[in-house]
């Protein structure tokens, strides 16, 4: 008797490498129909993610068909979707890897009781993290809420090794219908911006592990130092493939405690890293608010502006500080930013300018390709001073001091700015064919002056932080 088809709902797992849950769902040799779902979570994602993953959709549905399968894509509410597609294959099981926000936690519950009520296999499966956030708790049975001793827990633990990559998926006898990705305009919001961003990408997961090896090959000995100098191309530069599943944590985790074995200098730093992202995910699972309420009760009456015209500047890289206006160019060019210069930013919008930090999480999730719903709002909270072990209130960054001791050439303002420059790069002008033309910006524009005097910035935060205290 021919086996009953499993559909696999892939969603941010775009691998044939460790990918437990298309091993389970090949496992018995039965049919895999491969399934995308643009469902409500897709439709609500910002700009650059959204466009971001388009191409990852469409790299790896290239990829499935070098091993003799397809990707199906549908639209629609997923219990929906699945449901027919359960009732046109006459599938018996749906596999899908976990989602940790909570929008996707309760689609999934949804999805998975309803299927079961009608007598199908619903099986979730780990793969975006390596340590489940239920399974990492305090002495006391609680979460943690602070990163060193989640660090100091879970460093020794065993990883489980990665899956070995999947080499084949039995096709069904019929393939179900599949919409087209070209109807889906997923690049639509990004406009004129799209086609600069697709220089700067590297999508799919030939492409990660490529990245991988380079990073290891060549950079993981002086990371700890480089990845703080934002001159110089030291980080991985992973969180991209990471955000959609083209690599796994786990197999990142294994090579970079290879490289720790064997004497490399930066590799713990680096699974310090990995370790912040689990982390988050860790909090945002326990704490569902932090992408949008204050963690820290006491700071719900601070008088933060709300969205203004200087945080519009902010937005269009106009502040007058090089630093800041470097960095706010960057991610709209590449969709990245680095990560020195992303605390810079941060803390000068909700400092300098006392402007909420959700109206610069919200401009993140609109602009970044390695937008990350829990390390977003892990970071804006760390910086502003009202998340979990976050910096102190009157941690202030200067962006001229900062940009002495991590850009101290400045090479990195110079590829980004190119108002005043004779010859400015390609990075820089690429700026100005990636904005809207609302924005009635060139690169002849005089740069502008500082939006405020940094001293007096920082003056006015501190202040204001008294103020709060002591209200």
């Amino acid at each position: 008797m021919a086996k009953k088809p499993v559909i696999l709902w892939l969603r941010r797992d775009f691998r044939l490498h460790d990918h437990p849950a298309m091993v389970a769902a090949a496992k018995d040799g039965a049919p895999v129909i491969c399934v995308f779902i643009h469902d409500e979570i897709v439709a609500q994602t910002g700009a650059a993610a959204k466009w971001r993953w388009g191409e990852a959709i469409a790299s790896f549905a290239a990829r499935l068909e070098e091993i003799g399968s397809r990707l199906i894509l549908r639209r629609g509410e997923a219990l929906e979707v699945l449901q027919a597609l359960v009732k046109e294959t006459g599938a018996g099981a749906v596999h899908w890897s976990r989602a940790y926000d909570p929008a996707s936690i309760a689609r999934d519950k949804a999805v998975k009781t309803a299927l079961k009520e009608e007598g199908i296999e619903a099986q979730s499966h780990k793969g975006h993290l390596m340590f489940e956030p239920w399974d990492v708790a305090t002495g006391k049975g609680e979460p943690y809420k602070v990163y060193t001793p989640y660090w100091n827990a879970v460093k020794g633990r065993g990883v489980e090794p990665p899956c070995d990559t999947v080499s084949a998926l039995e096709p069904p006898q019929t393939w179900p219908e599949s919409e087209t990705l070209d109807d889906w305009q997923m690049g639509a919001a990004m406009r004129r911006g799209a086609a600069v961003l697709a220089q700067y990408a590297c999508i799919g997961e030939a492409s990660a592990q490529g990245r991988m090896a380079a990073f290891l090959g060549q950079k993981i000995d002086g990371y700890k130092t480089a990845r703080d100098q934002v001159d110089q191309n030291g980080t991985s530069n992973l969180s991209e493939n990471l955000t959609y599943g083209e690599i796994s944590p786990r197999s990142l985790w294994h090579a970079g405690w290879s490289r720790m074995e064997a004497g490399s200098a930066g590799a713990e730093t680096f699974l310090k890293e990995l370790v912040w992202r689990e982390f988050a995910w860790h909090l945002l699972y326990h704490f569902p608010k932090l992408d949008h309420a204050n963690w820290r009760e006491e700071w719900n009456g601070f008088e933060w502006r709300r969205d203004n015209n200087e945080a519009e500047d902010w937005r269009r890289g106009r502040t007058g500080e090089p630093f800041v206006d470097a960095a706010m160019r960057e991610m709209f060019v590449t969709g990245q930013m680095h990560n020195r210069a992303r605390m810079i930013v941060a803390s000068y919008l909700t400092k300098h300018l006392l402007t909420d930090w959700r109206v610069g999480l919200r401009w993140f999730e609109d602009c970044l390709t390695d937008w990350d719903p829990a390390s977003n709002a892990m970071g804006w909270q760390w910086v502003a001073g009202c998340g979990p072990d976050a910096s102190p209130y009157f941690r202030i960054f200067n962006p001229a001091t900062q940009a002495e001791k991590f850009d101290p050439k400045g090479s990195y303002r110079r590829k980004w700015i190119a108002e005043g420059a004779k010859n400015p790069p390609q990075t820089a002008l690429h700026y100005f064919e990636a904005i809207p033309k609302s924005w009635e910006m060139t690169p002849d524009d005089r740069y502008p002056d500082p939006l405020v005097d940094l001293k007096a910035g920082r003056e006015k935060a501190l202040a204001a932080y008294e103020r709060h205290r002591n209200g």
